[in-house]
């Protein structure tokens, strides 16, 4: 069975940090570029960042040089370290894999809570 399980959101103050962490089935993730999206009330699921099984990065414009994106594949784990957030960072964020393959399709994991907040 594929899991995905996201760790380390919660509550932080504006210009605070977090880390947030997703073990994933090794048998997805060795073959997936790996994903951070979130979703606020109201609004779309929108990408975060995403990183190549090879370790290319990219980012939205809204987090471009305040979070990072990095895997390490030898324990199935991708994070995200965010810095400096702001309460518009408020959303739940989902892990993605993406095996770029249309008879697998993509997976999810069940999403974590970051509110950003004095």
């Amino acid at each position: 069975q594929v899991q995905l399980v996201e760790s380390g959101g919660g509550l932080v103050q504006p210009g605070g940090s977090l880390r947030l962490s997703c073990v994933a089935s090794g048998s997805i993730f060795r073959l997936s570029t790996m994903g951070w999206y979130r979703q606020a009330p109201g609004k779309q699921r929108e990408r975060v960042a995403d990183i190549t099984r090879d370790g290319v990065s990219r980012y939205g414009a809204s987090v471009e040089g305040r979070f990072t994106i990095s895997r390490d594949n030898a324990k199935n784990t991708v994070y995200l370290q965010m810095n400096s957030l702001k309460p518009e960072d408020t959303a739940v964020y989902y892990c993605n894999a993406d095996p770029r393959n249309i008879l697998i399709g993509n997976f999810w994991g069940q999403g974590t809570q970051v509110t950003v907040s004095s």
